[in-house]
């Protein structure tokens, strides 16, 4: 697949965000500045920015609660993001939603969701909205593979397989469900096996090569797009950071998190394939690290100068309201 200067550019530009944003919030949480549950992208970037590079601005995506590299990879606004985990009033959610609930609608980002696997059934219904519609929309859905064993992901697949709703389903197995190693608590070798007991379409992709999953991601939204049902795509990644922010990771392997990070950073992969194929240079790809750079240095500056939500004017917008019939 043949990428463009300009392209190659903005999707690294996507991906190298994504890292600088966690790798920024790991700094803030260290030195006090921010607070509450973080769970950090770093390392699976290829995954939400290949998928996302494929979609239209009228697309749906549902998030975990490992939501920021979606968000971003979907457009969410980056300076809106970080005001939201400073719980300020300028916030994508107005500084209520916090980490695991960043949503923006304008972007096509449901939102994403503290709950394992709560956004799946989320995407289904999306999915099947523009079904009825016709709206031409695909929704995706990421999971991690531990969201693989609760009920609402075979309940959504086997809806969504019956019906043929135009869904991509991408579970990004990193190999763990919070501490637990997958293999303790998956009894197949490849959860994108798990397909075929809904006569699914599944595709495995490397979700540290970008383009594997941009190519892997392609077929299956195609497929959507064109009424021939939904797709579970795995992409097998890995996390470089813990399960949350503090995590000291007494679960995992050092010398395999070691051989992940230095041999399969996304970042490194996406770099060395486009500067081998003399597409974009080493300065192109640097100029672009120093644009991030003072991107996520003004989000933080003018994320702690915000004010927060007011109590009294706030405490009730934004929110919605049942009212009896």
């Amino acid at each position: 697949m043949d990428f463009s200067r300009e392209s190659s550019i903005e999707i690294y530009r996507r991906m190298r965000t994504i890292r600088g944003f966690e790798d920024k919030l790991q700094e803030l949480v260290a030195a006090g500045r921010i607070g509450g549950f973080l769970h950090l992208y770093a390392g699976e970037e290829a995954v939400a920015v290949g998928v996302c590079a494929q979609l239209r601005e009228t697309d749906l995506v549902g998030s975990t609660h490992r939501g920021h590299g979606h968000c971003i990879a979907k457009g969410v606004d980056v300076k809106g993001m970080m005001a939201e985990l400073f719980g300020r009033a300028t916030g994508t959610c107005r500084g209520k939603g916090g980490s695991m609930h960043i949503a923006d609608m304008d972007c096509g980002m449901l939102g994403a969701n503290g709950i394992v696997g709560g956004g799946i059934p989320l995407v289904t219904g999306a999915a099947l909205t523009a079904q009825i519609k016709q709206s031409g929309a695909v929704a995706v859905g990421f999971f991690g593979d531990g969201a693989t064993n609760q009920g609402q992901f075979h309940e959504s697949l086997n809806m969504a397989s019956n019906w043929k709703l135009p869904a991509l389903y991408v579970c990004e197995n990193n190999g763990f469900g919070e501490f637990t190693p997958t293999e303790f608590v998956v009894p197949v070798r490849d959860i994108a096996d798990r397909a075929a007991s809904y006569g699914m379409h599944a595709l495995i992709a490397d979700g540290m090569d970008f383009f594997d999953v941009y190519e892997k991601a392609a077929v299956a939204i195609e497929r959507a797009r064109r009424g021939d049902g939904p797709t579970l795509l795995e992409c097998k990644t890995y996390r470089f950071y813990g399960h949350y922010v503090g995590d000291p990771t007494p679960y995992r392997d050092k010398e395999e998190a070691e051989q992940w990070i230095q041999n399969r950073d996304p970042l490194e992969l996406f770099e060395a394939r486009v500067r081998e194929s003399g597409v974009v240079s080493g300065d192109d790809l640097r100029e672009v690290d120093g644009e991030v750079e003072r991107l996520l240095r003004a989000a933080v500056e003018e994320a702690e100068q915000a004010p927060q939500p007011d109590p009294e004017a706030d405490l009730t917008s934004d929110v919605y309201v049942s009212y009896p019939t």
